[in-house]
């Protein structure tokens, strides 16, 4: 059943699809989770999150960072802080509105997330290797659509 039927016949997701979720969230997390540990001495994992954001919302400021991350705007301004701190985040003026300071990744914040990223794709594609083309093209198609049910934006500076 596609997630559009699901949606439109009323019924939820069956217990085997969330398990099936679930099993997969772990290995996907242990993978996620080794690629934030290769820079895991300069930043913490909200901050990584933090320049994910910023680096995928051009001109974003604090507040929409604080939105995103579902955090009290205050908690984000002490992160980014430390980022900004840190060499990784730099505060500009907006040319729109000078009141507010929208937020970009340095280049050392760039580098620091281009290591990153491709540490997990290569980690993303040790395990595709091991699955059958036809499993991978049905895997890729259902995470589009988890990435599209829940709001995620599509982003493919990150693929090979």
């Amino acid at each position: 059943m596609s997630p559009s039927s699901a949606r439109t016949s009323g019924r939820g997701p069956s217990r085997s699809q969330v398990r099936a979720v679930m099993d997969a969230s772990r290995v996907l997390v242990a993978l996620i989770a080794e690629s934030v540990a290769e820079v895991d001495d300069h930043v913490t994992p909200t901050q990584m999150r933090i320049l994910v954001l910023v680096d995928r919302l051009p001109g974003a400021n604090l507040s929409a960072v604080a939105e995103a991350l579902d955090v009290h705007p205050s908690n984000a301004t002490r992160a980014v802080d430390r980022l900004v701190r840190a060499g990784f985040v730099a505060r500009t003026e907006s040319e729109r509105d000078r009141r507010n300071l929208e937020l970009s990744l340095t280049d050392e914040g760039s580098a620091l997330l281009h290591r990153v990223m491709e540490h997990r794709r290569r980690a993303f594609e040790r395990v595709l290797r091991q699955m059958e083309p036809g499993d991978r093209e049905s895997l890729a198609g259902a995470l589009d659509a988890f990435a599209r049910a829940a709001g995620e934006p599509e982003d493919s500076r990150w693929a090979p």
